[in-house]
């Protein structure tokens, strides 16, 4: 296997019927393999303002803290053969404690908060290690099939060293009852690669009396790879 051969297994395919929306955006066509330029290689990666440490806590940055159970979500970046991948930026975003994004588009009637925007970023350091502090998220429903809810879930986006070199993934928590309905889950072909999303609990980076830890290590390729979309 060369380095960047995309393993047979791990990740879903871009159309997957019981995930119904892929019906309308999954390309009927091969893709078109078009050649990276200066643009693309060097191109803006990390925005117009510099990250900072209050960037990855998502619960302190309004006048009051976020309401939920405040969580520490960390871990490593690693390349195929176990090596750390230092300076990546690493986004997340997610659903509030009710369930419910921060945005114009989700009408699910559950509580917004005002203090939690759901969104945050970090660069890894040396040894590849990212950490977040933020709030358990919650179910929700969509409109996917009947009675349809989505596991508690964050999103993962990290970048490379250009705009092009993105991968985006969903990390989930332990003992979910919803795995087993849930068709974005689900459509990971491969058991193994299916339970390396979920996040480990991490007594030891548990805050007493403040937070609980999960851990969660991200592989960007390789056999053990971690799921990622558009695969």
């Amino acid at each position: 296997m060369t380095p960047y051969e995309r393993p047979v297994g791990v990740h879903p395919p871009l159309d997957y019927p019981a995930y119904r929306s892929t019906e309308f955006r999954a390309p009927k066509k091969a893709p078109v393999l078009l050649p990276h330029g200066l643009t693309e290689i060097t191109g803006p990666v990390y925005g117009s303002s510099p990250v900072t440490a209050a960037d990855a806590d998502l619960t302190t940055r309004y006048p009051q803290e976020a309401m939920g159970q405040r969580i520490i979500v960390a871990g490593r970046v690693l390349d195929s053969d176990g090596r750390a991948v230092p300076d990546t930026l690493v986004e997340i975003w997610q659903a509030n404690a009710a369930g419910r994004y921060r945005h114009k588009a989700d009408d699910h009637p559950a509580p917004l908060d005002q203090n939690f925007d759901g969104a945050g970023r970090c660069m890894t350091d040396s040894e590849g290690r990212y950490r977040f502090i933020t709030i358990k998220p919650g179910a929700y429903p969509w409109g996917n099939h009947y009675n349809a809810w989505r596991p508690a879930h964050i999103h993962f986006s990290l970048f490379g060293r250009a705009f092009t070199q993105r991968l985006i993934t969903q990390m989930y928590f332990p003992d979910d009852p919803l795995f087993s309905q849930d068709p974005i889950f689900n459509s990971v072909p491969e058991e193994e690669a299916r339970q390396a999303m979920i996040a480990e609990f991490d007594l030891g980076l548990t805050v007493p009396a403040w937070g609980l830890g999960f851990t969660w290590d991200i592989v960007l390729r390789g056999r053990s790879a971690t799921v990622f979309e558009g695969g």
